[in-house]
């Protein structure tokens, strides 16, 4: 299990900066087993990830819900396209992070779920790197609706096509300057 630069940034956004509930959206293709087992048994740290499975790590079934319920996974298999994808984070990630009401939200933003990445199978474009990022916009939006304030960190996890990771990033971007 490693640790991720998210898990790491929550947990310094509480102890330094007295935020009390942190959300880590993960949209990477493989699993984040770390961050999820960093905030398995903390109820103020909230873990949604997209994730193709089976795939290293072999962690991430829907079942694996934390002990405070704190952890929302969606598992996908090989193929599974861009819309569906941006669908099962409509339908099911973003509105169960909603509902938690988080004070910051860290995107942990692999760009290996690109269709063009070739260590993964599943089937994003750059383009829905860009509409999935604002969809999460628009989740911290109705988030500050209620706190008040909407902070939102994007971390660079990584990519290893680099034509697509380069295209992903200013996509995301793109949709962060937006803010």
């Amino acid at each position: 299990m490693s640790v991720s630069s998210a898990a790491v940034a929550a947990r310094h956004a509480q102890e330094k900066w007295g935020v009390n509930r942190v959300a880590v959206l993960d949209f990477d293709v493989h699993h984040g087993n770390g961050t999820q087992a960093c905030f398995w048994n903390d109820g103020s740290l909230f873990y949604a990830s997209s994730h193709q499975m089976p795939l290293f790590p072999g962690t991430g079934a829907y079942e694996e819900t934390g002990a405070y319920q704190n952890i929302f996974n969606l598992p996908l298999a090989y193929g599974t396209g861009g819309s569906s994808i941006r669908s099962g984070w409509r339908d099911n990630l973003l509105p169960s992070i909603i509902e938690t009401k988080p004070e910051l939200i860290i995107i942990s933003a692999g760009f290996d779920a690109h269709e063009a990445d070739p260590l993964g199978g599943l089937q994003m474009s750059s383009e829905d790197f860009g509409i999935l990022t604002n969809d999460i916009i628009d989740a911290a939006k109705k988030v500050a609706e209620t706190s008040g304030a909407m902070r939102l960190v994007s971390l660079l996890e990584g990519g290893y096509d680099l034509t697509a990771l380069g295209e992903s990033v200013c996509q995301h971007m793109t949709a962060l300057e937006g803010v």
